[in-house]
């Protein structure tokens, strides 16, 4: 049992450096001595922002650091302290960018509120240090007005006035941005000009990707449409340019006929839908755009959880040397942590979070066939197709229509409570091309009208993606109803109807306090409608065994422990990410029961190649609600009794121990995640990279001696 008592920082521990923290592996305990005796008191994240102290440093190499409200000790030898850059000197030229956070707002019809000024004081209710909004004011020839029916659309000069006015009431910097189509230089750069040379309009950026409906000109038309800009707009100007940043899309939007007329470069920086990291997809943004030698403001993934906000905004900001950074978009925010943060964290002591922390509680899924989904035709046909997707439930698709309608489907189900809920939709990896699918929300608490979302399925492949984030009350008719038929506009792609995932958000007091201590009695598993994690079990053997001191019940051995070299010297070779549980002789173990760790929801559960049966669990936050998020992964398995979406108590029966249908020896492999990658990588195999082995995975016998109920 740890110690009670704690040290605290030493007087001549001397000043502060701000630097971030690299963890050899993804979590290091913050403990309330320099000691392993002393009581967990936090963790500290891989990539954290921290302040520590060199001249505290012990003979057994433990310094005492500070994040926000958490203080302690941290073993050294186990962290690299990278001093931030922070507010450094640069020789860059300056960006009306340069310390500010920004949020991208696309359009009112696909938000919940009903004016700018509503907007602005949510922007401002949840992310204070937000000091810009950067609004979309024209799409090719037209006024956004042609595709956004709402009251706070751009449809000329008054509109822009209008928002300029709300903005200066809010103390936000309106800023503009657009989709040129160079198919009509001029009468698009004549709209342009007109709405940024209104008074207050800050800046303009452009939105150049290679996808249908962006830039369609080629290289000719971008000199004859800079050169009308900068005519009306003068040179002093500031326009900067948002990309696709990957290496593949580099050469396809002409760069070197755009960098004589753009001061700044935007990248979009959506790791999630890159499929990788924050760390790797900055660190590719910086490979490929540094040499364009123009100041680099990253577009980060707004969509997000909060800790990847926190650790994309860290690197971006404190390594790679970024003067500010956006997000994309306004409603689809559901965690505002990260985009909170503000920029310069020169001063000391620094605090990186806000006053309040967002959590998940009830999660409803509706899944086509299935209770909640209807669907239906409009010419009497039997027109939809139907497939399993990868994640492993079915789904419906069909061609896309350019006019006319002919399929529907809604999801809709009763929700366990009032409240703000994040709805998301998946797109599964065939039958999913179209650039346009038009979602649409109703029953949306202070608004009679549908919020229409555009998702670009073909972007977004195996993946949920946010619709935004809506205020609903489970009383009124058609709350939370989601609607979409197969009208995108276009005649040769496919649209698929796949599952719509609802997740109240919860906003709950930041802070931290030592974990209570092992065999408290009683531990509260809902904390301020927070469900949260009272300790961690084995996931096998009888309920008598999994409540000893013992974390492998008798009879129990680890095949293969955390990160240790297995199948040496084959083709198979690979470090281990958690542990290959066996009982008795081989084959003995067959069907035997396997058991939820910890309370949770299912976030994956399916047959996935290698692998065979695979379940995965985001657990719920350790002993109260800012505690460790951890995710746990159950492989080879048989009959599984749970489903996606279905919440979990510590004790439930899951499954039972398999061979991947034939193809190994029957064991359960059973790993933890302290990262979110097991969200949307679930079949991760990082084979001998011991570097995003240590970033990802805990020693799961470890993980639970140490958090026993």
């Amino acid at each position: 049992m740890s110690s009670s008592y704690s040290v605290p920082k030493p007087e001549d521990a001397g000043g502060g450096i701000v630097a971030v923290a690299n963890t050899r592996s993804a979590l290091s305990n913050v403990r309330a001595g320099p000691g392993v005796h002393y009581a967990d008191v936090g963790d500290l994240l891989d990539n954290s922002l921290v302040v520590y102290f060199p001249d505290s440093k012990t003979q057994s190499n433990w310094v005492w650091i500070e994040k926000g409200g958490l203080k302690g000790w941290v073993y050294a030898g186990f962290i690299e302290f990278v001093q931030a850059i922070g507010a450094n000197p640069t020789t860059e030229q300056p960006t009306p960018y340069d310390g500010k956070v920004a949020v991208w707002h696309w359009k009112g019809s696909a938000v919940a509120q009903n004016t700018a000024a509503e907007v602005l004081q949510l922007i401002k209710d949840n992310a204070p240090n937000v000091d810009q909004i950067w609004v979309k004011i024209t799409n090719g020839i037209n006024w956004m007005s042609e595709y956004d029916h709402s009251d706070m659309a751009i449809s000329g000069a008054a509109s822009v006035d209008q928002w300029v006015a709300a903005c200066r009431a809010a103390d936000i910097e309106f800023h503009a941005w657009c989709v040129p189509k160079g198919l009509n230089v001029e009468k698009e750069a004549a709209i342009i000009v007109e709405a940024c040379t209104r008074p207050g309009v800050v800046s303009l950026i452009l939105d150049i990707e290679p996808y249908a409906d962006y830039w369609r000109g080629g290289s000719s038309a971008v000199r004859p449409f800079m050169l009308a800009l900068r005519r009306g707009l003068g040179t002093r100007y500031h326009i900067g340019m948002s990309v696709d940043p990957r290496r593949q899309h580099y050469n396809t939007i002409f760069p070197g006929e755009w960098s004589p007329f753009v001061d700044s470069i935007h990248p979009q920086t959506y790791w999630n839908i890159f499929r990788t990291t924050p760390e790797d997809a900055l660190s590719d943004v910086w490979d490929i755009w540094r040499g364009y030698n123009k100041p680099i403001i990253p577009v980060l993934e707004g969509s997000a959880l909060a800790s990847e906000q926190t650790e994309a905004h860290t690197l971006a900001t404190q390594v790679h040397g970024a003067r500010g950074v956006s997000w994309w978009r306004h409603g689809v925010i559901s965690q505002w942590a990260g985009v909170n943060m503000p920029i310069d964290l020169s001063s000391l002591p620094i605090d990186t979070g806000p006053d309040i922390q967002q959590n998940f509680a009830d999660e409803v899924t509706i899944f086509p066939t299935r209770k909640g989904f209807r669907s239906g035709t409009y010419t009497g046909q039997p027109e939809f197709s139907a497939r399993q997707n990868t994640w492993g439930w079915d789904y419906l698709y069909v061609n896309t229509e350019e006019r006319t309608s002919k399929v529907w489907a809604e999801w809709r189900d009763e929700l366990p409570q009032n409240g703000l809920y994040e709805i998301a939709v998946f797109i599964p990896n065939r039958h999913a091309t179209t650039t346009r699918a038009r979602y649409k929300v109703h029953g949306i608490v202070g608004t009679n009208t549908e919020v229409v979302l555009d998702i670009n399925q073909f972007r977004s492949r195996n993946a949920w993606v946010a619709l935004g984030v809506f205020d609903l009350d489970r009383h009124m008719e058609n709350a939370g109803r989601v609607f979409l038929n197969d009208v995108t506009g276009e005649t040769d792609k496919e649209i698929a109807f796949d599952a719509v995932r609802f997740r109240r958000i919860v906003n709950t007091p930041t802070g931290y306090s030592p974990a209570p201590e092992p065999r408290q009695e009683q531990r509260p598993t809902i904390i301020n409608g927070v469900h949260v994690a009272d300790g961690y079990d084995s996931p096998v053997g009888t309920s008598e065994q999994r409540r000893a001191e013992r974390v492998w019940p008798p009879g129990w051995r680890d095949a293969s422990p955390f990160a240790k070299l297995y199948f040496i010297g084959t083709p198979s070779e690979a470090y281990h990410t958690g542990a290959d549980l066996n009982f008795g002789r081989p084959y003995e173990d067959r069907g035997m029961a396997c058991y939820a760790c910890a309370s949770g929801i299912v976030t994956f559960a399916a047959r996935m190649g290698v692998w065979g049966n695979l379940l995965v669990i985001r657990h719920d936050p350790l002993y109260q609600p800012s505690g460790r998020v951890i995710y746990s992964r159950y492989a080879h398995v048989q009959n599984m009794r749970v489903a996606v979406g279905d919440r979990v108590a510590r004790g439930q029966r899951l499954c039972e121990v398999g061979d991947a249908f034939g193809r190994f020896v029957p064991h359960l492999h059973f790993d933890l995640s302290a990262t979110t990658l097991f969200e949307t990588r679930p079949g991760n195999w990082p084979k001998l990279d011991y570097n995003l082995l240590m970033r990802n995975y805990i020693d799961p016998l470890e993980w639970i001696r140490n958090h026993r109920p």
